[in-house]
């Protein structure tokens, strides 16, 4: 892992935790007072247990959180404006997120390949951290390493379950209470996280 990297913590909501099926609702970033944040009109239904977490809904062609409207973007220009927005940083960069590696990553490569975008994402992107290996791996005498727990115990706060707030919520941890070195970040960086692997053209499609 580069020394100078700058990690951005990113969130995806979508409308289930099927990562071959599911469609995006809300990709959120956060980075030393930088947010982005784009709402994305799903083409499929929300499913209800995503709903009861994020409170996004659609009715009438509409999305809807706590029950009123925002404005959408398309997928496609979402990932786009991403992308210009993750350029905007000293590289190489590094995307941080709790169970990145068992959900956000696989979604947010599969899109990205969808909408040929993989090549503009490899220029600007070096590798993702799973920050739920690395919560275990510095504190391994709690016993919960959800974000909620983890929200709970180092700051003392209510857990927030949309994208901005994660994506907030996750940076207060690393960068304010966690702190952690180089040498830690790259035991659970590692090989799977190498660009070669992670982001060869010629991985099989996500």
């Amino acid at each position: 892992m580069a020394r100078q990297s700058t990690i951005v913590f990113f969130e995806l909501e979508t409308t289930g935790l099927g990562t071959k099926s599911c469609h995006i609702v809300q990709l959120a970033a956060s980075c030393k007072n930088s947010i982005f944040n784009r709402y994305i009109l799903p083409c499929i239904p929300i499913e209800h247990g995503a709903t009861e977490v994020n409170d996004l809904t659609v009715s009438y062609g509409q999305l809807f959180l706590h029950g009123e409207p925002v404005r959408t973007v398309s997928l496609y220009h979402s990932l786009k404006s991403f992308i210009h927005y993750l350029g905007r940083f000293p590289g190489p960069v590094l995307l941080a997120a709790h169970y990145a590696w068992g959900f956000d990553q696989i979604v947010l490569m599969r899109v990205l390949r969808k909408f040929f975008l993989f090549e503009q994402f490899k220029k600007v992107v070096s590798g993702f951290v799973d920050t739920f290996p690395l919560s275990k791996k510095l504190y391994p005498q709690l016993d919960c390493f959800k974000l909620p727990c983890l929200v709970r115990y180092f700051l003392g706060g209510k857990y927030n379950a949309h994208a901005v707030e994660k994506a907030e919520q996750l940076e207060e941890l690393f960068c304010n209470r966690w702190n952690p070195d180089n040498y830690v970040i790259s035991t659970v960086w590692g090989a799977r996280n190498q660009p070669t692997q992670i982001m060869s053209e010629t991985e099989p499609p996500l």
